[in-house]
C-alpha cells in the first residue's frame, strides 16, 4: 500500500531532479502516454484545451520539450535558471481504481535568472498510476495560484 510518505519521498525527489536540471530523469517519472498541463492563472477546472494552458503537452510533446531543454536551442534557458523548490500539504486522494492515486500538494518554485528573482506559488494535482510500489505519473498538473504574471515573467522551465 502507498502511504502519504512513499508520495512524499516521490514528488521531493522530483523536486531535487528538477532543480539539478536532470531531465532524462525526470521524464522516466512518467508512464508511456503521460501529460503535462500548466493551465492559465485564470483557469476554472475545465478542459485545459476549452480554457487556455501554458502547456498542455501528450505523450509525444513531453518527450520533445525535454530534448528540447537538454539542448542549446532553449535559448531562453542557457544557461539554465536556478530554481528551488518547496513542496508541502500533500493529500492522498484515493480512486475507485487502486492502481490510480490523485495527489494534490502546494509548491512554492524560486527562480533565479537574469538578475531577477522570481517565486512561482501554487498547488499541484497530479494522477500517479502505482505498479509493484512505483509511483509514476499519468498526470503531472501545476495550477499557478497567481492572478496573473508580471510582465516578463516566462515558464521557460518546468513549473
Amino acid at each position: 500500500m502507498i502511504t502519504r510518505a512513499d508520495v512524499e519521498d516521490f514528488l521531493y525527489a522530483e523536486a531535487d531532479i528538477l532543480d539539478a536540471w536532470k531531465y532524462d530523469e525526470w521524464l522516466a517519472l512518467f508512464e508511456p502516454g503521460a501529460r503535462f498541463e500548466i493551465p492559465t492563472t485564470d483557469w476554472t477546472g475545465a478542459s485545459p484545451h476549452a480554457s487556455g494552458s501554458f502547456v498542455c503537452d501528450d505523450w509525444d510533446l513531453l518527450k520533445a520539450r525535454v530534448k528540447r531543454l537538454k539542448s542549446r536551442k532553449a535559448h531562453a534557458e542557457n544557461p539554465a535558471s536556478r530554481t528551488h523548490r518547496l513542496v508541502s500539504n500533500v493529500r492522498l486522494h484515493p480512486q475507485e481504481d487502486p492502481a490510480l492515486l490523485r495527489v494534490t500538494a502546494a509548491f512554492v518554485v524560486h527562480r533565479a535568472r537574469d538578475g531577477e528573482f522570481d517565486p512561482y506559488v501554487g498547488r499541484y494535482d497530479h494522477l500517479l498510476v502505482t505498479e509493484g510500489g512505483d509511483l509514476r505519473f499519468r498526470l503531472r498538473r501545476a495550477v499557478l495560484g497567481h492572478e496573473f504574471l508580471s510582465a516578463g515573467s516566462r515558464l521557460s522551465f518546468i513549473l
